[in-house]
């Protein structure tokens, strides 16, 4: 069997060690010493965009958020998604990993990083959607392992009740939060539900050969007329 080789190291904001590294044709992200993301999971990640973007008709100018670039697929599936007037927003905390998609990740995905659409923050998605008030039409969240299996507990915030408010505020009516994740969490569902979205569990493939585990995306849609339009966040 190949042997791994270790690309390249960085340290995440929090000080968890992240690591690239390539077998082959695969390649793996580590975090600590659990594995983040491999290429072998294109498919799911790809799903959470075919998913989370099927409502938006591609002659319209839509503004989409991806938060977690991850080796690019979510990314690149949301461009594939939208029109041409469409504006598709990355967030993505570590600089690194967007050095990693400009170097050895980004003939995976097509390098998305590089169509005229995307628009790139280095920073910390949460602060992107707080800061909006309905400016999206989708909010795309490929953060860690998802809310039932997360590397960095910091990001429990963004998927526990507060980050949901802010994801609804930041939502047009009719628009859609998506989520995905390593595994189903009922939790996470009925949070969803509370805040006023209506609410799918779509179990997709983590690989493209339809084999394998399952990884669950959650595709949330803020409905039009919702009483709970504009709800204030929640105290954490």
């Amino acid at each position: 069997m190949i042997p791994w080789e270790s690309l390249n190291r960085a340290t995440a904001p929090d000080g968890a060690v992240l690591e690239l590294r390539r077998r082959g044709h695969e390649y793996l992200i580590l975090a600590g010493s659990r594995d983040l993301m491999s290429n072998e999971d294109e498919s799911s990640s790809r799903a959470l965009s075919t998913l989370g973007c099927a409502h938006l008709a591609k002659d319209r100018p839509a503004r989409v958020l991806v938060g977690g670039l991850g080796m690019g697929f979510t990314l690149r599936a949301a461009l594939d998604a939208v029109g041409p007037k469409a504006v598709v927003e990355i967030a993505e905390l570590v600089p690194a990993v967007v050095e990693w998609n400009r170097g050895p990740l980004g003939p995976l995905a097509g390098h998305p990083l590089d169509d005229p659409r995307t628009e790139l923050h280095v920073g910390d998605v949460r602060r992107r959607i707080a800061a909006a008030r309905g400016g999206y039409d989708a909010i795309l969240l490929d953060v860690d392992n998802g809310p039932d299996a997360l590397a960095h507990p910091q990001n429990d915030a963004l998927y526990g009740p507060r980050g949901l408010a802010e994801a609804w505020t930041a939502l047009r009516p009719g628009g859609v939060l998506g989520v995905w994740s390593f595994s189903d969490d009922r939790a996470s569902t009925k949070r969803l539900q509370r805040q006023g979205f209506e609410v799918k569990v779509e179990r997709v493939f983590g690989s493209a050969k339809g084999r394998g585990r399952h990884h669950v995306v959650w595709i949330a849609r803020k409905r039009i007329g919702n009483s709970k339009r504009g709800v204030a966040p929640r105290p954490i």
